[in-house]
């Protein structure tokens, strides 16, 4: 008795393999600030952001859409590497490298499931979709909490600038007007507190 299909052992196969993201480390630091975050704890934060803050998306989202997003958003790190936001080299061939990535990962399972998520995926990256803005939206959201509750974070330590933080947050009054503007509220108290430098030194 056959105990397993090839469609199954094709699902197995890409879940064993996106155990991966699991060692995909972030520059993001934790807010106990006792070490980086590795890419499935922040999809994990996501997918509960989006749970929590679902109201704050506009009514016509779709939930269980934004969801799928957020979990597999970064699967194709697994390959191409977490690309830092504020790097501006590292950003030059970072849509090349995911797109490679895309074809490996998704390419592993069956046609139509593999169609829907590469889907989901190009959703997610193009943001046109109102469930592609609120997605993205908390994308950058969380690790901004993550810079504001270790003091800083990751801007200190590369030495953004409240300019650089506030066009890199602009999505998130896209995907979600309430969210904006906590952002932009978070983003002056971290600019009183010399979380953040005003402008380059």
């Amino acid at each position: 008795m056959q105990l397993t299909t090839t469609r199954l052992q094709a699902q197995i196969q890409f879940i064993v393999e996106i155990d991966k993201l699991k060692h995909v480390l972030r520059q993001t630091l934790l807010m106990d600030k006792s070490r980086r975050e590795n890419d499935a704890e922040h999809s994990w934060h996501l997918a509960m952001m989006a749970i929590v803050l679902a109201e704050y998306a506009d009514p016509q989202v779709d939930l269980l859409r934004v969801l799928k997003m957020v979990l597999i958003h970064d699967l194709v790190e697994i390959d191409a590497g977490d690309t830092f936001c504020y790097d501006t080299i590292a950003l030059q061939d970072q849509a090349e490298r995911e797109e490679k990535a895309a074809d490996r990962l998704f390419g592993m399972l069956p046609e139509n499931l593999g169609e829907e998520l590469r889907s989901l995926w190009e959703e997610f990256e193009a943001k046109e979709t109102l469930d592609a803005q609120f997605a993205a939206a908390l994308d950058r959201l969380q690790p901004l909490l993550h810079n504001y509750y270790t003091e800083g974070g990751t801007w200190r330590k590369a030495g953004v600038t409240v300019e650089k933080v506030r066009k890199r947050m602009a999505p998130v009054a896209i995907g979600s007007p309430v969210l904006g503007e906590f952002v932009e509220n978070l983003i002056q108290d971290a600019v009183r507190q010399k979380f953040i430098m005003q402008s380059e030194q």
